[in-house]
């Protein structure tokens, strides 16, 4: 029997504080039994509104967190019901200003019908429109609209609906929503919606469709990963405006070298990112790497290296035989997991694989370097800074959401400016001598290969 795989403890507390404390109008006490029963109007809004997507082909699931961990803490009971079997109303009833939902819309057949015919069943529908951000490197296509969110009244609930599209690396990105001058702000309290602060960007999930308060809905077929995505979905896009200013200032080089450079680069990073992705280690674009991204929306073609950032907590003892195991053989290891480790792994055609670890300190972070003829070490310290996702060649990838701190601690306010000669233990404004191995611990921390 499949046993209900349950949130961590600081996703559960996230989604008490977030969607089931009093103050959002949802107390866990009220959640169980039919205190308002099937005439309730969260339940009405939800069935008139599966009514209307069923019939029209609207390719929708429920993404609502609130009601997803209802269905997973009680998912037995929900796999066993069947459609219109359901005495009581457990979930849908539970009460709350809205119910989320996401739409896949480039499933999507008949946009225009679907909102007139919502209108016609007593709905009431804002939508919200914004550049497609996929277009904004195409001069030409730049500017051009797509629907963002749809929030549809129904009495006194609403249906959040989210839309998802598709991006290049094979996962779902939703925008941000942002009202419009002539907009109603008191339209619904958007304050309260659990989507759209910020855009956000999931793995596609498989769907299932399963009968809920007698209601068939398709939710993600592991309900407990989508719902832990949530809270670090935060998408940052890059800046194409500002990578077209800089290749106009410098221009690009497109040598025969500079392209099967970025070529390699490209293929090693996904490379990497598939081998962490498989250890189940969170991995981030960091020195050049994320410069580069940022900068100018691409891999330097003169780094000669690709930088990734690791939490030394998400360390792995298994990282250097995966990485083995792919075709890449460890070129040094400098330090240990305890101070300063850093892994450096070959590529082809003399590309390296940069490893950076990061040791967190009450109000800084850093990571260390080492010099391998003398012993020396060296340290690197950053301002605290958290994880975002964004798209770099063709990949949803982690990047420093502070990211301009990121930057400006490993290269100073002038990272505007390209760079080309760079010495690691002098140029970055960032780094600070740190002490000297002692020559008995050599072996272990200064490997080479």
């Amino acid at each position: 029997m499949k046993r209900t795989r349950l949130l961590s403890k600081d996703n559960q507390l996230y989604y008490y504080k977030h969607y089931l404390s009093a103050k959002n109008g949802a107390g866990l006490s009220k959640s169980k039994g039919s205190r308002n029963g099937f005439d309730s109007t969260q339940w009405r809004a939800v069935k008139k509104f599966i009514m209307l997507t069923s019939s029209q082909n609207v390719p929708v699931f429920l993404i609502d967190p609130l009601i997803l961990e209802l269905i997973n803490k009680d998912f037995e009971q929900v796999k066993n019901t069947s459609h219109g079997s359901t005495s009581e109303c457990k979930f849908f009833c539970v009460p709350r200003d809205f119910t989320a939902f996401a739409l896949r819309y480039h499933l999507w057949k008949n946009e225009e019908g679907w909102f007139r015919i919502a209108e016609n069943m007593g709905f009431q529908c804002l939508k919200i429109k914004s550049k497609d951000p996929r277009l904004d490197g195409i001069d030409s296509l730049s500017g051009t609209e797509i629907p963002l969110h749809y929030v549809c009244r129904l009495a006194n609930h609403a249906i959040h609906l989210v839309v998802f599209h598709e991006r290049n690396g094979n996962y779902l990105w939703h925008g941000h929503l942002r009202l419009k001058g002539h907009m109603d702000r008191k339209f619904v309290p958007f304050r309260k919606l659990q989507f759209g602060r910020y855009p956000g960007a999931f793995d596609r999930p498989e769907l299932k469709q399963i009968t809920v308060d007698g209601l068939e809905v398709f939710i993600p077929k592991d309900p407990v990963h989508f719902l832990e995505e949530i809270p670090h979905s935060r998408f940052i896009e890059c800046r194409y405006k500002e990578a077209r200013a800089f290749f106009q200032q410098y221009l690009d080089d497109n040598t025969v070298e500079a392209m099967a450079f970025r070529k390699n680069a490209k293929e090693l990073l996904q490379l990497a990112a598939k081998t962490l992705k498989k250890l189940g280690v969170r991995f981030w674009l960091s020195s050049g790497t994320c410069l580069g991204w940022y900068r100018q929306c691409n891999i330097i073609p003169y780094s000669k290296d690709v930088d990734l950032g690791i939490f030394i907590q998400d360390y792995k003892s298994d990282i250097i035989s995966a990485f083995q195991d792919v075709g890449l053989p460890l070129k040094h290891k400098f330090g240990k997991v305890e101070d300063s480790l850093e892994l450096s792994f070959q590529g082809k055609d003399d590309i390296k694989l940069d490893i950076f670890f990061f040791y967190e300190e009450t109000d800084h972070m850093w990571n260390g370097g080492t010099q391998a003829k003398t012993g020396k070490k060296f340290k690197y310290l950053f301002p605290k800074f958290t994880l975002c996702w964004t798209e770099f060649v063709d990949m949803k990838i982690h990047v420093p959401c502070e990211t301009i701190e990121y930057l400006e601690a490993n290269y100073g306010k002038s990272w505007k400016i390209p760079v080309k000669t760079w010495d690691w233990k002098r140029s970055p404004p960032n780094v600070r001598p740190n002490g000297i191995w002692p020559i008995s611990e050599w072996d272990e921390v200064i490997q080479l290969y």
